[in-house]
């Protein structure tokens, strides 16, 4: 679908704001409604999300792909891995109905930091410079999922 393409980031704000409702959702099932979610003003440390319920505080980064992408790893920002419960939640959804699922999550259990990634492979920059060089990102690694 050409939609995909042309309007990504509309469609990648539509899926976040699936998610976080899909949150807020359990935790009223659950009877507590105690989640809370915030977003940061400035996104240069590697988190979409910031989601708190019962102590347990997540910095979430999210990373979206349709139900039959070939994609194999993902690009996570080193400073996730300073963040309490830093985690990457990849979320597939289906092209044709935006349905949610599966879900793939890259973190430790809750209070526990991000697995060391400073050692993972530096990403590179999608596109070239002038000369067609593309760039490595010293602060972004790829991560298999």
């Amino acid at each position: 679908m050409e939609q995909h393409y042309l309007k990504s980031s509309y469609r990648e704000k539509l899926i976040e704001h699936l998610f976080i409702g899909e949150l807020i959702k359990l935790s009223w099932l659950r009877g507590n409604c105690s989640l809370e979610i915030a977003k940061p003003e400035v996104d240069n440390q590697g988190y979409d999300l910031i989601a708190e319920e019962n102590g347990v505080l997540r910095h979430i980064q999210l990373k979206t792909a349709k139900l039959d992408a070939k994609a194999s790893y993902q690009k996570v920002h080193i400073a996730l891995a300073n963040k309490p419960s830093g985690c990457v939640l990849w979320i597939f959804f289906d092209e044709a109905t935006i349905q949610l699922g599966p879900f793939l999550f890259f973190g430790g259990e809750p209070g526990e930091k991000l697995l060391d990634i400073s050692q993972f492979k530096v990403a590179k920059h999608t596109k070239g410079n002038k000369d067609g060089v593309k760039a490595e990102r010293p602060e972004i690694r790829k991560e298999g999922i």
